[in-house]
């Protein structure tokens, strides 16, 4: 009787944390969707030709976020092109190379705790550190330097517990035919974690294009329109600065909902090209 009794308790027991489960997924859906449509419904009737091909003009009034797309490539490109080596060089020395596991485990609580830090603080020390130190004064390039040191722990740890996940046998067996060290991590270790290093992509590319804080201080909020060499040593708005310009400063907050909409297509391209990359990797991979 007591085990009847036991077995019915543990299947409601089980039903209710499944209901529980369910639950918490369709409100957290429900929540994105409902903020995706509203955005969307508020900013798309506002995207004009007009306002994303032309800069701002303070003589006539016309707004144009032409300089602020342009700013926000430019700093994705830069901050990318820094932060990927950096931070794979860094997760394959970490699990292929290091011995001292003392260091390592250092090594990695310190980037667990980068990662929790406040943006505003990176601004802060990317002003004193990039600004004034090292004389970069408020440009791209030294909000991109920042945003490098931000982004930096997640590329590394994604990409670390993405080569956790590849057999030791694929480096036994390479080892076996000859290879060298290098070589079997060229060869056999990086195009096996792929996804690991797509992911990261994904996600530093997602904290860029949401930064605001961080760049305030390091970056700056001018509307020029420059090419991309003049564009990194100058100072830019990029469109997550030039939404908190447009709503906060001067109460543009049609302009600011369209900037929110083009930011939400923004990340759902980039994260299809970062998908489809993915899948051409492993495609070729397995041919």
């Amino acid at each position: 009787m007591e085990h009847k009794k036991s077995g019915a308790g543990r299947k409601i027991y089980g039903m209710l944390m499944r209901f529980l489960m369910i639950a918490s997924a369709a409100v957290t859906s429900l929540l994105v969707i409902f903020m995706i449509i509203y955005v969307l419904c508020k900013g798309i009737p506002y995207i004009t030709w007009e306002l994303i091909s032309t800069k701002p003009s303070y003589l006539s009034g016309k707004i144009g976020i032409l300089p602020d797309i342009l700013n926000t490539v430019y700093i994705i490109l830069a901050t990318l092109l820094i932060v990927l080596p950096l931070g794979v060089g860094a997760a394959v020395y970490l699990t292929e190379y290091a011995k001292n596991r003392r260091v390592v485990g250092i090594i990695e609580y310190a980037a667990e705790t980068l990662s929790g830090i406040p943006s505003i603080i990176y601004g802060l020390v990317g002003m004193l550190l990039f600004c004034r130190f090292f004389n970069m004064k408020t440009s791209l390039l030294a909000g991109a330097c920042t945003l490098v040191i931000m982004n930096l722990p997640t590329v590394m740890r994604t990409t670390q517990e993405s080569l956790k996940t590849v057999p030791q046998g694929y480096r036994e067996g390479a080892f076996g035919l000859g290879a060298g060290k290098w070589r079997v991590i060229r060869t056999v270790v990086l195009p096996e974690c792929i996804d690991g290093i797509i992911t990261g992509c994904i996600l530093s590319v997602g904290r860029i294009l949401g930064e605001s804080a961080a760049l305030l201080f390091t970056a700056g909020f001018a509307h020029a329109l420059n090419g991309i060499f003049e564009g990194l040593v100058s100072s830019g708005a990029t469109l997550t600065v030039a939404l908190y310009v447009y709503a906060k400063e001067q109460g543009e907050f049609e302009v600011a909902f369209a900037i929110a909409a083009i930011l939400m297509v923004l990340t759902f391209a980039m994260n299809m090209i970062a998908d489809l990359t993915g899948k051409y990797f492993k495609k070729r991979r397995n041919a």
